[in-house]
Protein backbone atom coordinates (compact mmCIF):
# COMPACT_ATOMS: atom_id res chain seq x y z
CA UNK A 1 0.00 0.00 0.00
CA UNK A 2 1.41 3.93 -0.88
CA UNK A 3 2.00 5.79 1.77
CA UNK A 4 0.60 9.57 1.77
CA UNK A 5 -1.25 8.90 -1.75
CA UNK A 6 -2.55 11.81 -2.10
CA UNK A 7 -0.11 14.35 -0.84
CA UNK A 8 2.32 12.76 -3.09
CA UNK A 9 -0.37 13.96 -6.32
CA UNK A 10 0.10 17.29 -4.44
CA UNK A 11 3.32 17.79 -4.23
CA UNK A 12 4.20 16.35 -7.92
CA UNK A 13 1.14 18.92 -9.09
CA UNK A 14 2.79 21.88 -7.30
CA UNK A 15 5.99 20.84 -8.93
CA UNK A 16 4.83 21.23 -12.41
CA UNK A 17 2.85 24.73 -11.68
CA UNK A 18 6.26 25.95 -9.97
CA UNK A 19 7.96 24.56 -13.44
CA UNK A 20 4.92 26.15 -15.52
CA UNK A 21 5.49 29.42 -13.92
CA UNK A 22 9.44 29.48 -14.62
CA UNK A 23 10.39 29.38 -10.52
CA UNK A 24 12.13 26.16 -10.71
CA UNK A 25 13.87 24.75 -14.25
CA UNK A 26 15.52 21.32 -14.51
CA UNK A 27 16.38 19.65 -11.24
CA UNK A 28 16.84 22.71 -9.25
CA UNK A 29 14.15 23.10 -5.99
CA UNK A 30 12.31 20.65 -4.14
CA UNK A 31 9.23 20.57 -2.42
CA UNK A 32 7.02 18.75 0.09
CA UNK A 33 4.23 17.94 2.26
CA UNK A 34 3.81 16.91 5.69
CA UNK A 35 1.33 14.43 7.21
CA UNK A 36 1.78 13.83 10.94
CA UNK A 37 5.48 11.73 11.30
CA UNK A 38 5.73 11.42 7.25
CA UNK A 39 6.81 13.71 4.59
CA UNK A 40 6.18 13.84 1.27
CA UNK A 41 9.12 15.06 -0.90
CA UNK A 42 10.60 15.27 -4.11
CA UNK A 43 13.48 12.69 -5.63
CA UNK A 44 16.72 14.04 -6.38
CA UNK A 45 17.83 14.53 -9.56
CA UNK A 46 14.57 14.37 -11.65
CA UNK A 47 13.05 16.68 -13.15
CA UNK A 48 10.44 18.87 -11.84
CA UNK A 49 8.47 20.56 -14.77
CA UNK A 50 7.53 16.79 -15.29
CA UNK A 51 7.14 15.21 -11.52
CA UNK A 52 4.60 12.42 -11.00
CA UNK A 53 3.27 11.26 -7.76
CA UNK A 54 5.23 7.91 -8.40
CA UNK A 55 8.30 9.93 -8.75
CA UNK A 56 7.54 11.45 -4.78
CA UNK A 57 9.46 9.41 -1.62
CA UNK A 58 7.89 9.42 1.65
CA UNK A 59 10.42 10.02 4.75
CA UNK A 60 9.83 9.26 8.14
CA UNK A 61 10.31 12.58 10.84
CA UNK A 62 13.97 11.22 11.14
CA UNK A 63 14.39 11.40 7.53
CA UNK A 64 14.72 7.27 6.77
CA UNK A 65 12.69 6.30 3.72
CA UNK A 66 9.59 4.33 4.07
CA UNK A 67 8.21 4.50 0.35
CA UNK A 68 8.90 5.42 -3.19
CA UNK A 69 11.24 3.70 -6.20
CA UNK A 70 13.12 6.89 -6.00
CA UNK A 71 15.69 8.51 -3.31
CA UNK A 72 14.57 12.00 -1.54
CA UNK A 73 16.05 15.59 -2.33
CA UNK A 74 19.75 16.55 -1.50
CA UNK A 75 17.92 19.48 0.83
CA UNK A 76 15.37 17.02 2.73
CA UNK A 77 17.54 18.40 6.13
CA UNK A 78 16.28 22.05 5.21
CA UNK A 79 12.58 20.60 5.10
CA UNK A 80 13.08 18.46 7.93
CA UNK A 81 14.64 21.61 10.47
CA UNK A 82 11.46 23.92 8.92
CA UNK A 83 8.90 21.47 10.17
CA UNK A 84 10.80 20.78 13.37
CA UNK A 85 11.05 24.16 14.08
CA UNK A 86 7.79 25.95 13.10
CA UNK A 87 5.39 23.41 13.31
CA UNK A 88 4.24 24.03 8.93
CA UNK A 89 2.83 21.43 6.68
CA UNK A 90 4.81 22.14 3.84
CA UNK A 91 7.98 23.48 2.42
CA UNK A 92 8.80 24.88 -1.42
CA UNK A 93 12.53 25.77 -2.16
CA UNK A 94 13.18 27.04 -5.53
CA UNK A 95 16.04 28.97 -7.33
CA UNK A 96 13.60 31.68 -9.32
CA UNK A 97 15.30 34.25 -10.86
CA UNK A 98 14.41 37.52 -9.57
CA UNK A 99 14.43 36.17 -5.98
CA UNK A 100 17.69 34.52 -7.00
CA UNK A 101 19.05 38.08 -8.04
CA UNK A 102 18.27 39.83 -4.73
CA UNK A 103 19.71 37.25 -3.01
CA UNK A 104 22.91 37.64 -4.15
CA UNK A 105 22.79 41.50 -3.90
CA UNK A 106 20.69 42.70 -0.78
CA UNK A 107 20.39 41.91 2.64
CA UNK A 108 16.86 41.93 2.53
CA UNK A 109 13.88 42.75 0.62
CA UNK A 110 12.59 45.23 1.96
CA UNK A 111 8.59 45.48 2.80
CA UNK A 112 7.85 47.98 -0.67
CA UNK A 113 4.37 46.59 -1.27
CA UNK A 114 1.62 45.49 1.73
CA UNK A 115 1.00 42.56 -0.10
CA UNK A 116 4.55 41.36 1.86
CA UNK A 117 2.68 41.28 4.68
CA UNK A 118 1.36 38.06 4.19
CA UNK A 119 5.40 36.82 4.01
CA UNK A 120 5.36 38.54 7.56
CA UNK A 121 6.83 41.67 6.45
CA UNK A 122 10.27 42.26 4.85
CA UNK A 123 12.18 39.18 3.69
CA UNK A 124 15.73 38.33 5.28
CA UNK A 125 18.83 37.37 3.46
CA UNK A 126 20.50 34.06 5.31
CA UNK A 127 23.87 34.14 5.01
CA UNK A 128 25.43 31.44 2.29
CA UNK A 129 26.07 28.02 2.88
CA UNK A 130 26.26 24.88 0.69
CA UNK A 131 23.70 23.08 -0.32
CA UNK A 132 22.84 20.05 1.00
CA UNK A 133 24.53 21.32 4.46
CA UNK A 134 23.11 21.03 7.69
CA UNK A 135 24.70 24.98 8.08
CA UNK A 136 22.25 25.92 4.78
CA UNK A 137 19.18 24.30 6.93
CA UNK A 138 20.53 26.17 10.17
CA UNK A 139 20.82 29.62 8.40
CA UNK A 140 17.31 28.72 6.73
CA UNK A 141 15.35 28.23 9.52
CA UNK A 142 16.94 30.87 11.13
CA UNK A 143 16.16 33.26 8.74
CA UNK A 144 12.23 32.46 9.01
CA UNK A 145 11.98 33.48 12.11
CA UNK A 146 8.44 35.60 12.31
CA UNK A 147 8.29 34.70 8.53
CA UNK A 148 6.58 32.64 5.59
CA UNK A 149 9.54 33.00 3.53
CA UNK A 150 13.59 34.04 3.51
CA UNK A 151 15.89 33.93 0.92
CA UNK A 152 19.13 32.27 0.89
CA UNK A 153 22.54 34.20 -0.25
CA UNK A 154 23.63 33.03 -3.85
CA UNK A 155 21.33 30.51 -3.88
CA UNK A 156 17.48 30.99 -3.79
CA UNK A 157 14.35 31.08 -1.94
CA UNK A 158 12.56 28.81 0.89
CA UNK A 159 8.85 29.41 1.61
CA UNK A 160 6.57 27.50 4.35
CA UNK A 161 3.44 27.43 4.91
CA UNK A 162 0.38 25.12 6.81
CA UNK A 163 -0.67 24.00 3.45
CA UNK A 164 1.25 23.43 0.29
CA UNK A 165 -1.43 25.98 -1.46
CA UNK A 166 -0.06 28.19 0.92
CA UNK A 167 3.53 27.33 0.78
CA UNK A 168 3.16 27.91 -3.08
CA UNK A 169 1.29 31.14 -2.99
CA UNK A 170 3.98 32.38 -0.76
CA UNK A 171 6.93 31.26 -3.22
CA UNK A 172 4.63 33.21 -6.16
CA UNK A 173 3.99 36.52 -4.04
CA UNK A 174 7.83 36.19 -2.80
CA UNK A 175 8.99 36.07 -6.86
CA UNK A 176 6.23 39.08 -7.53
CA UNK A 177 7.41 41.18 -4.90
CA UNK A 178 11.24 40.49 -5.87
CA UNK A 179 10.65 41.63 -9.23
CA UNK A 180 8.72 44.48 -8.55
CA UNK A 181 11.50 45.85 -6.34
CA UNK A 182 14.32 44.77 -9.03
CA UNK A 183 12.61 47.22 -11.39
CA UNK A 184 12.04 49.73 -8.67
CA UNK A 185 15.61 49.59 -8.57
CA UNK A 186 15.83 50.43 -11.94
CA UNK A 187 14.21 53.92 -11.81
CA UNK A 188 15.91 54.87 -8.73
CA UNK A 189 15.64 54.30 -5.09
CA UNK A 190 12.88 52.06 -3.79
CA UNK A 191 10.56 53.50 -1.08
CA UNK A 192 9.98 51.46 1.57
CA UNK A 193 6.72 51.06 3.90
CA UNK A 194 7.20 52.43 7.00
CA UNK A 195 5.65 50.48 10.41
CA UNK A 196 2.70 52.95 10.54
CA UNK A 197 2.22 52.46 7.01
CA UNK A 198 2.03 48.79 7.26
CA UNK A 199 -0.11 49.24 10.50
CA UNK A 200 -2.98 50.77 8.77
CA UNK A 201 -3.03 47.75 6.27
CA UNK A 202 -3.97 45.42 9.17
CA UNK A 203 -6.66 47.26 10.24
CA UNK A 204 -7.73 48.27 6.70
CA UNK A 205 -7.76 43.98 6.33
CA UNK A 206 -9.93 43.68 9.36
CA UNK A 207 -12.41 46.39 8.72
CA UNK A 208 -13.08 45.65 5.28
CA UNK A 209 -12.47 42.42 5.00
CA UNK A 210 -10.05 42.48 2.37
CA UNK A 211 -9.41 39.50 0.07
CA UNK A 212 -12.46 38.17 0.09
CA UNK A 213 -15.79 38.39 -1.86
CA UNK A 214 -18.73 40.00 -0.35
CA UNK A 215 -22.87 40.17 -1.44
CA UNK A 216 -23.66 43.64 -3.22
Amino acid sequence: MELLTEEREAVAAACRRLAAAGLVRGTSGNVSARTGDLIAVTPTGAVLATMTAEDVAVVDEHGDQVDGRLAPTSELDLHRSVYARYGSNAVVHTHAPAATAVACVADELPCVHYEMLQLGGAVRVAPYATFGTTDLAESAVNGLAGRTAVLLANHGAVTHGLTLAAAVNATELLEWAADVYLRASALGTPRVLGQDDLDAVVAAVAERQYGRTHKA
